[in-house]
């Protein structure tokens, strides 16, 4: 397992973009959390390391974004708005998660147990960090995050040494 507070946003940019370093397709990487806990942030630092340029949309609205690279495919998947998990099996979606694609899912529990087995879960979550002095009277938080980066495939389990090895 992975586990790291995330004091602001450059450090959270910087765990996505260690692991779009490491990333070989086939790769699926599952992202859960509370609304604004840094899924999106991520994935977008993630595919900037990846080599996307331009604008990255949040695929929200439109359930997935596909990026095009030259090795391979990665699709950005959003289902938040999915009400119920046969929305998954009548979204077509599975055919995405070929053999040469990197597949990011935020949401995943929308889709039930439907979606193929996860190589990595990533859960993100809002965390205070107490300050240095520890005292109740002038105590003072910065509200950071904490990663979770579990490995659930021999593949997630390397990704997960790899990035244990760089800190």
């Amino acid at each position: 397992m992975y586990i790291r507070y995330l004091p602001d946003d450059h450090a959270t940019h910087s765990v996505g973009e260690k692991l779009a370093q490491l990333a070989v397709a086939p790769l699926r990487i599952y992202l859960s959390g509370p609304l604004g806990a840094g899924k999106t942030a991520l994935v977008r630092a993630f595919l900037r390391a990846m080599g996307v340029q331009g604008a990255i949309k949040s695929p929200s609205y439109a359930l997935v974004e596909p990026y095009n690279l030259s090795n391979f495919s990665v699709y950005h998947f959003d289902f938040y708005r999915f009400f119920d998990q046969n929305e998954w099996e009548e979204s077509g979606f599975r055919d995405y998660f070929e053999e040469n694609a990197v597949c990011l899912v935020e949401w995943p529990e929308k889709a039930g147990g439907l979606l193929p087995t996860a190589d990595l879960e990533i859960e993100l979550a809002y965390q205070f960090e107490p300050s240095p002095r520890g005292d109740s009277v002038n105590r003072t938080e910065s509200a950071g995050r904490r990663i979770e980066i579990r490995a659930l495939s021999d593949k997630g389990q390397t990704l997960v040494d790899q990035l244990n090895e760089q800190q």
